[in-house]
């Protein structure tokens, strides 16, 4: 098992809430990771039908198994266990007792809210970080990197990238698309998917994707939370800050995977990704994700958004930090250049002029090294992913 830092985060919610929840998209590790974590309890699976009739049909003396708790993953194929999780705990008042996993976001799942609040601690598990895989797996080049993305099959069995994500889409399209939306047309659905591919890094237009996709207003929302619920992509909001200028309402789309993206756009090799439009979106992407990682493994809500106002002056992250916001600049290229400084300084002005807090700022690109210049805290991508000093 390759270690996974929500680990600890794991370790210490189970000290404080009677429910520790394990969410993240299909095949990011949870299993191996709640199993590993919580080794003294016993596990069931609610992807066994076998389980999951015997849940739904008697969950009083389904969950009796288990007098000391238990780890119940896919808890989202039986949501009806939850009500009755909270008359257990409630009487039991015991820290760490049930560890549910589940491949959907669990506050878009009915009940969750009024059934268990205040009583759930909740880890999200995206596929891995740099940091997580470590110099001895990463690949050396970015753009390999950049291909392959973080789902752990692809880094500890012999799997090319394109096999296994043709068989994932596959998968997630016929298994859990069914399950949360009502899809006639799957081709429709997977070209929907990667007109959103082609999107990541942009500000969401969902009329323009409707009229792209060839469906309605109504239907892009709908299928986009679907996609927010299965962890394929998240939105990212403006800051809520003006700074004395109009801001553009529209969150940014992002892809949670990028080697996922890539597929998606075809682009199969690195040297397709040398010269793709997409390379840049791509590695602003994975900086997103990587950021996110970092919050989401030690239990921590994103607290990142993106600031832009209505001429294009734009921030491509503010980090929402105890010492204040945090802006950061994300340039895919290998060199850095003078003028991709001026947003931030434009940022840190606007900042000033208003009395915002700010932390150092940050600029993360595709070459090597870490150093400051011009105030800003400069940072290649290995060094940025953890991989070098």
């Amino acid at each position: 098992m390759i270690p996974r830092h929500g680990a600890a985060a794991l370790q210490r919610l189970a000290q404080g809430f009677p429910i520790v929840a394990l969410t993240g998209p299909r095949q990011s590790g949870k299993t191996t990771l709640a199993r590993a974590v919580f080794s003294d309890k016993p596990y069931v699976s609610l992807e066994n039908l076998e389980e999951r009739q015997f849940a739904l049909n008697d969950p009083k003396r389904f969950l009796a198994r288990f007098p000391e708790g238990v780890v119940l993953d896919e808890v989202q194929r039986c949501p009806e266990l939850l009500s009755w999780l909270q008359g257990i705990v409630d009487e039991h008042r015991r820290m760490g007792e049930f560890v549910l996993t589940g491949s959907a976001r669990f506050e878009l799942m009915a009940g969750i809210t009024q059934s268990l609040a205040g009583r759930v601690g909740r880890v999200e598990l995206l596929p891995l970080s740099l940091s997580e895989l470590g110099a001895a797996r990463a690949p050396a080049r970015l753009d390999d990197w950049l291909l392959k993305g973080g789902y752990p099959a692809l880094h500890d069995r012999p799997l090319a990238p394109g096999d296994w994500f043709a068989n994932y889409v596959a998968t997630y399209v016929e298994r859990d698309v069914r399950q949360l939306v009502e899809v006639r047309d799957l081709g429709q659905f997977q070209r929907f998917i990667r007109l959103c591919a082609a999107r990541s890094g942009q500000l969401l237009n969902m009329a323009a994707l409707g009229a792209e996709a060839g469906i309605t207003g109504n239907t892009v929302r709908e299928w986009i939370s679907v996609l927010e619920t299965s962890y394929l992509v998240t939105r990212l909001l403006p800051h809520h800050r003006n700074f004395g200028k109009r801001l553009v309402k529209s969150p940014k789309l992002y892809f949670l995977d990028t080697g996922l993206m890539a597929w998606l756009l075809c682009i199969r090799d690195a040297q397709v990704l040398e010269t793709h439009p997409a390379r840049g979106a791509l590695f602003e992407t994975w900086v997103v994700t990587e950021l996110l990682k970092r919050r989401y493994n030690d239990g921590q809500a994103s607290d990142l958004f993106f600031w832009r106002d209505h001429i294009g002056h734009e921030v491509d992250v503010l980090i929402d930090a105890p010492e204040g916001l945090r802006p950061v600049e994300i340039k895919s290229g290998s060199t850095v250049a003078g003028d991709w400084f001026d947003g931030l300084h434009r940022w840190a002005t606007l900042a000033e002029q208003q009395h915002e807090r700010m932390a150092a700022p940050q600029l993360v690109f595709g070459g090597a090294g870490r150093y400051e210049r011009a105030g800003v805290a400069v940072s290649g991508w290995r060094e940025f992913g953890g991989l070098a000093s």
